[in-house]
């Protein structure tokens, strides 16, 4: 396997600049240690059992996870700087998106009955019959290109339960300036500033229909011209390429008040119906996304100014994008990409959204995301932080090998980092196995 030829050393060079990023010398001592029973093959990555897996007092290990005031700020700097240098940059690509962490209980900070894609239905069935079933959620910011992905956030998201309810978020130790409901939106817009401007640069956002149905979120994106591609419903309406406004026509003396709204030259249709009204043999295989036909068509979103009926103008210029897959799910899609942009690079740029579903996969089953068994905010925070600082480490070890014969995989990867820093903690070669001289058996 293509991995690095010194593990400790590479383990020691990527953390050193993380440890300088914490005050204290306790918070340097604890932090690798944790990031190692992250790696490490447990079955649970709690706290407790990290503690026992590495050999550390677990009080120790709790207090600088839950209870230490280490602020990730610093820290998240120099994650999206890593990113940057993994993934950024022309041909990156930035996913917008959340993950559920399913949680009993009602006071641990976030918890709700909210939609769980790792329950699914179940998690409603339960809802209605215990109040202590729900789950956590994480609006994420994953970095991707064709070789890896790097996540750049994890923030929680806060339901209208908890941000209603002061005394419920000081309990839980919410800080006060987080107090105030934010939709996953708002979240994702602020994520999405913040690591702007830290400098890291991608060539179109990505997000799927629970974002890309908000028209305010389009055009927050659309505003600084950024280029991005998203998720809508079938009824999201769209008038076609070549619509015009004009000025209403002017009323008769005496039958009431003149209109004040343009009016369109053609009826707003939803996507499912301009799509459907053409011919299947409009519908083609794209190289990029071979398991699914696509349609791509040039239409102007209803998303502007709303007349007195409550419809809405023309808006942006787009494509629409229509996918037929396996099995008769059809899933629909709007970008701003440019008029002269093919049909393929389109549909390629929207399947690599799936980028992020893999990453917060192998989060959970490998790193542990969804272990985390405490209820402070402070908790919480810290925990996904040093998951993401992980993930980041494992990617920077799999990016070296891609221009090799055998790409290791994530999983590949966090085994021989266990195994080999494994070795070097109980004093055998990392190489061999053999015994070092002067070590503890």
């Amino acid at each position: 396997m293509p991995v690095p030829h010194n593990w400790q050393r590479s383990f020691s060079d990527f953390l050193s600049p993380c440890l300088k990023t914490l005050d204290h010398p306790k918070q340097r001592t604890c932090l690798p240690r944790y990031v190692r029973g992250l790696l490490a093959p447990l079955e649970r990555k709690s706290t407790e059992p990290i503690a026992e897996h590495v050999g550390w007092p677990y009080q120790r290990l709790h207090h600088f996870l839950n209870v230490s005031p280490w602020t990730t700020d610093s820290l998240d700097c120099l994650l999206a700087e890593r990113a940057q240098s993994l993934c950024a940059g022309k041909k990156g690509v930035l996913i917008i998106d959340d993950t559920a962490l399913p949680k009993s209980g009602e006071h641990s900070v976030g918890v709700a009955h909210q939609y769980c894609g790792a329950l699914g239905k179940l998690a409603n069935r339960l809802a209605e019959r215990s109040s202590a079933c729900g789950c956590q959620a994480l609006v994420t910011l994953t970095l991707a290109d064709q070789r890896v992905f790097a996540p750049l956030g994890m923030r929680l998201f806060l339901p209208r339960g908890w941000t209603n309810d002061p005394a419920r978020c000081c309990l839980a130790g919410v800080p006060e300036d987080l107090q105030t409901y934010r939709s996953k939106a708002d979240l994702a817009l602020e994520e999405l500033d913040r690591v702007r401007a830290q400098g890291v640069t991608f060539r179109i956002v990505l997000a799927d229909a629970g974002y890309g149905v908000s028209k305010e979120f389009r055009r927050a994106l659309t505003t600084p011209g950024l280029t991005w591609a998203v998720g809508v419903v079938g009824h999201q309406k769209v008038f076609g390429q070549h619509v015009t406004v004009h000025d209403p026509p002017p009323k008769a003396k005496g039958k009431g008040r003149p209109s004040k709204h343009p009016v369109p030259s053609e009826q707003a249709r939803p996507v499912r119906d301009v799509l459907h009204a053409l011919p299947p043999h409009h519908w083609h295989t794209v190289k990029g996304g071979k398991k699914s036909r696509w349609l791509v068509v040039r239409a102007r979103i209803a998303d502007g100014v709303e007349d007195a009926r409550g419809r809405h103008l023309p808006g942006e210029l787009v494509w629409v994008v229509g996918e037929k897959r396996r099995g008769g799910k059809i899933k629909y899609y709007v970008t701003n990409h440019p008029a002269n942009t093919s049909k393929t690079q389109i549909v390629r740029d929207i399947k690599a959204r799936w980028g992020c579903e893999t990453l917060h996969e192998q989060a959970k089953e490998e790193l542990g995301l969804d272990h985390f068994e405490g209820r402070s905010w402070r908790g919480l925070t810290h925990h996904v932080a040093l998951v993401i600082l992980t993930m980041l480490f494992l990617q920077t070890v799999r990016a070296s090998t891609c221009g090799t014969a055998q790409v290791v995989t994530l999983p590949q990867a966090r085994r021989e980092a266990s195994r080999t820093l494994e070795e070097v903690r109980l004093g055998r070669c990392p190489h061999c196995g053999e015994q070092l001289q002067g070590a503890p058996p």
